[in-house]
C-alpha cells in the first residue's frame, strides 16, 4: 500500500508537495505537539500527514532529510490518534553543537521525552514504526539498514483502527524544509518476544 497516495492532513501547512517518491513540507513557526507534562502548557498544531489502517501487525519506514537550524526544529514519524493520544519519534535541532534524537509519548493528555544527544551535524535519519497491537516500536537508522530500537510503549488508545505517518514543525520563530523519501509499509519486522 502506498503512503504518499493514501494519505490525509491533521492542518495542512501552507507549503508542501506531494509526489509517489517524495513528500516534502516547509514548516511553519511556533507549531508544535506537546501536551502538559513539566511546561505545562499545551501545543497541538503541528501539521500531520497521516494514513488510517485497522491493521494490527505493521511497520512503516521513511527517511528524513532536514534542513533545521533553529532550536527545537524537528521532523519524523508520528501516530497521532488525537491532541491527548500520540507518539512521535524525531530529531529535534537544539544548537550549532548537538541536537535531540528522542521520542515522546503522550497517554491522556501528559507527554514524556526520552533523547539521546547526537552531533548537529546529522541531517539525515530513517525511522522505523513498528505496531503490535496497541505496543509500538520506534528505532532509527543512519543507513536504512541497522536500524536501532529508540524505544517501546504503549498506546492505550491504539485499539482498532489508527492513523500513522510524518509530521514536521518548528516551535519557536522559524521555518526548515522537510524532506521524506522511501516510505513503505510492510508486514511487521518487529519480531514477536519469545
Amino acid at each position: 500500500m502506498s503512503f504518499s497516495t493514501n494519505c490525509f492532513w491533521i492542518r495542512q501547512p501552507q507549503h508542501f508537495t506531494i509526489t509517489e517518491e517524495k513528500i516534502e513540507i516547509f514548516t511553519e513557526p511556533f507549531t508544535d505537539l506537546w501536551q502538559r507534562t513539566y511546561y505545562g502548557f499545551q501545543n497541538d498544531n503541528a501539521p500531520v500527514l497521516q494514513m488510517r489502517t485497522e491493521e494490527q501487525f505493521f511497520s512503516f519506514t521513511v527517511k528524513t532529510v532536514f534542513e533545521s537550524a533553529h532550536r527545537f526544529d524537528q521532523c519524523g514519524v508520528v501516530v497521532y490518534l488525537d491532541s491527548e493520544n500520540w507518539l512521535k519519534a524525531s530529531i529535534e535541532y537544539e544548537n550549532q553543537q548537538y541536537q535531540r534524537l528522542g521520542s515522546v509519548v503522550t497517554n491522556q493528555g501528559y507527554s514524556d521525552w526520552a533523547t539521546t544527544d547526537i552531533d548537529a551535524s546529522i541531517r539525515e535519519m530513517w525511522y522505523r514504526l513498528s505496531r503490535r497491537g496497541q505496543d509500538f516500536c520506534l528505532e532509527c537508522s543512519r543507513d536504512g539498514e541497522n536500524f536501532h530500537q529508540m524505544r517501546i510503549c504503549h498506546l492505550a488508545a491504539a485499539s482498532g483502527e489508527i492513523s500513522f505517518g510524518l509530521y514536521a514543525c518548528s516551535p519557536e520563530n522559524s521555518s526548515f524544509r522537510a524532506e521524506f523519501t522511501q516510505m513503505q509499509v510492510t508486514e511487521c519486522l518487529w519480531q514477536a518476544h519469545s
